[in-house]
């Protein structure tokens, strides 16, 4: 039963990432696409990784894998900010084709 709710939850983080990147190429604009990625992969990224704890157990491996998860956690969003910022500040604008 803990095995089917491990199973659950990546199967749900594959198919929550697999929409994604289909709907990603919905955005035309660069920090759009920015935005969504992150998004996907955070969510993505958190579902697969409790799937793989609940699956490996309350154990050693689930320390090491939550330790991951915290660090993937604190980096993706520094990232993604410094990705868009340097966008920004470089000079990169925003289409007009696209509506805020």
């Amino acid at each position: 039963m803990i095995d089917l709710l491990a199973y659950l939850f990546i199967t749900i983080a594959l198919i929550f990432m697999a929409l994604g990147v289909i709907g990603l190429f919905r955005f035309k604009d660069f920090y759009s696409r920015i935005l969504i990625s992150a998004k996907i992969e955070t969510v993505g990224f958190l579902t697969i990784m409790i799937g793989l704890v609940i699956l490996s157990g309350f154990s050693y491996a689930a320390l090491k894998i939550m330790l991951i998860t915290l660090l993937v956690m604190i980096t993706n969003p520094l990232s993604t900010h410094a990705i868009a910022r340097s966008a920004f500040l470089s000079g990169y604008t925003i289409n007009q084709d696209t509506q805020l």
